[in-house]
């Protein structure tokens, strides 16, 4: 498969992906409007909050080692060493889900059982929940390197909604049951999923097209499970040593980013989750498929090599772009979007700086995310551990920091440390990009470089809704709330349509590879 087919299937997949993150908010949105008219909102807050955490985390340390580390391979690799080491994440999913519910149940504070019935039945059912997810992980990354597009965006769209039909008519008509209708929810939900990837393979491991066209490394559904031989090792050691490097990364970068506070996190994080997840994630795969690891970029194919650099390029123009909009905008919008959404309780206080500092974080985040994106399909073994000594450093500094700037302003203070922290990982994966392709005479990290016009509209689109919102918002009623959101509106117009007639490379990347005609013309 060459790089500019691996390129569109990645671009379908992160559209793909885009278009399930909208679903899902909206299908969430409505979702939590309908059940608060029937349930508290104590039980909402602890399945949104606690246990939804409990999930994540679970899921999170048991495979995303995994997943990075197997969806790098070539395609020379034996599969089945590659399937038995996915199959590790079972085990361990138990371990993190025994030891995460321990602490959970012992450490946390417990809620009033009299607010929140049920709770230990919660803790053991989501830890269970994500078990059952990771029976599919092999399914899931043999998928995946295959791009086979479709099956993600029919699993993971059916099981949401059946999902949600469920909530809903358990909610409707057995309302007292509580947390066990979230627990049972989410247990059924994580079933569907796996069980859409182990029929589609049963499906298609059964036809005769696909045997004969032998393109799948496996020929029958057996060979998805655990196998041991004597003429082999059980896993591929080179992808387990890899894995475990990624396993480190990823527990010290789960430590150094959880957390800041709720409502707003949730409200500052949505546009990152909604646009750079599936961007970060499609893309990933793209540059483990096309990159070669622990090989300089002036000994690959230089074809892939120009893609890679070109697609690198695109992606940091596109997160510089989003991330200053959102802190430009956001900036001026943090107090309205409060008052909106919560009134004077959270408007009045420390809300919109906490907010509008977040607006920063997620700026730096976006870079981050495509950074690492990249650096992480690049690095050999060796590297990533170098990497994570970096950051075993950086977690110290970091509380330290953290501990500091808190004493100094409050809450803002950590999530300046957070943007500290962002800081000194992007300028880690920038230097190794920049050394990565020193001797080639491609140069990715221009896609951080704006022209002046740009860079001018910003600022005075800055400038414009910050003198709005000290005469306009918020407490002058609602005609001048809307025409503090006029002014915005314009604004953005006029800075998104700068955008459009200078960075015509970005514009011409976007309608080749992320358009939806072609998620729609050319799934698989």
């Amino acid at each position: 498969m060459g790089s500019q087919e691996v390129l569109g299937q990645a671009a379908r997949l992160a559209t793909s992906g885009l278009l399930l993150q909208v679903l899902f908010r909206l299908m969430t949105f409505v979702l939590n409007a309908f059940i608060l008219r029937f349930l508290s909102k104590e039980i909402v807050g602890i399945v949104n909050v606690r246990l939804t955490l409990l999930y994540s985390t679970t899921v999170f340390l048991a495979r995303e080692a995994f997943r990075k580390a197997c969806l790098s391979g070539g395609a020379q690799r034996d599969w089945s060493q590659t399937l038995n080491l996915l199959w590790l994440t079972v085990p361990l999913g138990v371990f993190w889900s025994l030891f995460l519910g321990w602490v959970w149940l012992k450490l946390l504070e417990v809620p009033d059982p009299d607010v929140v019935p049920h709770y230990g039945t919660g803790v053991v059912l989501f830890g269970l929940s994500a078990v059952v997810e990771l029976l599919g992980e092999p399914f899931w990354v043999l998928a995946q390197a295959h791009m086979f597009i479709r099956l993600k965006v029919i699993a993971e769209s059916l099981s949401v909604i059946l999902r949600s039909v469920l909530i809903a008519l358990l909610v409707l008509w057995l309302p007292h049951l509580g947390l066990y209708i979230f627990s049972l929810a989410q247990l059924f939900y994580t079933a569907v999923l796996v069980l859409c990837y182990v029929f589609y393979f049963t499906k298609l491991l059964s036809s005769p097209e696909s045997i004969r066209q032998q393109t799948l490394p496996v020929s029958r559904i057996t060979d998805l499970l655990p196998s041991v031989t004597g003429s082999r090792a059980f896993v591929n050691w080179k992808e387990a040593k890899l894995t475990w490097s990624f396993f480190k990364q990823s527990f010290l970068k789960q430590i150094l980013t959880e957390g800041v506070y709720d409502i707003v996190n949730n409200l500052g994080s949505l546009v990152a989750r909604l646009i750079f997840q599936p961007v970060e994630e499609s893309f990933y795969l793209f540059f483990a498929k096309v990159l070669e690891r622990e090989k300089d970029a002036t000994l690959q194919k230089q074809e892939d090599i120009a893609v890679a650099a070109a697609v690198l390029e695109s992606l940091l123009k596109l997160a510089l772009l989003a991330g200053l909009t959102i802190t430009v905008f956001g900036f001026a919008y943090s107090h309205l979007a409060l008052d909106i959404y919560g009134g004077t309780m959270l408007s009045s206080g420390s809300g919109p700086v906490l907010l509008r500092s977040y607006c920063l974080y997620v700026l730096l985040l976006a870079i981050n995310g495509v950074t690492e994106c990249f650096t992480f399909a690049a690095m050999s073994k060796e590297e990533v551990d170098r990497y994570n000594f970096m950051m075993l450093a950086l977690s110290s500094s970091f509380l330290v920091l953290s501990y500091l700037l808190t004493r100094w302003c409050g809450s803002v203070g950590f999530i300046l440390a957070n943007c500290f922290n962002m800081g000194i990982r992007i300028t880690q994966s920038l230097c190794f990009i920049h050394h990565y392709y020193l001797g080639s005479p491609h140069k990715p990290l221009a896609g951080l470089h704006l022209t002046p016009t740009l860079f001018g509209v910003f600022a005075l689109a800055g400038g414009i809704t910050g003198i709005s919102e000290v005469f306009l918002c918020c407490d002058r009623g609602w005609p001048a709330r809307l025409a503090h959101i006029a002014v915005g509106v314009f604004c953005l117009g006029v800075t998104l349509g700068t955008a459009f007639l200078t960075e015509t490379k970005l514009i011409h990347f976007l309608r080749t590879q992320l358009g939806v005609s072609r998620l729609t013309g050319k799934m698989t």
